[in-house]
């Protein structure tokens, strides 16, 4: 499985229209939309899981890609850094 990174995706967009647009490139085991902690509100962004010969032919497809007048940000998900303690 990868995780693939998607950014700039409308604020309209759902999960399903997501799980959608890269189900035309493999079996997605899941799509996570990311929310701002203290509003609740759809930050733009989010991750999708699926296989990984899927996930390449994705990317490659999708980077770019217009969505509702915006260009998808389409890449593999890197781990997240370390937040410094305060």
């Amino acid at each position: 499985m990868k995780s693939i990174y998607v950014g700039n995706i409308p604020f309209s967009a759902t999960e399903n229209d997501i799980r959608d647009m890269f189900g035309a490139y493999g079996n997605v085991s899941s799509v996570k939309l990311i929310e701002d902690r203290e509003t609740g509100r759809f930050r733009g962004f989010g991750f999708v899981e699926m296989d990984d010969e899927g996930a390449l032919a994705a990317i490659e497809a999708l980077d770019g890609q217009d969505m509702s007048g915006r260009p998808l940000k389409v890449n593999e998900a890197k781990p997240r850094a370390p937040r410094p303690r305060y």
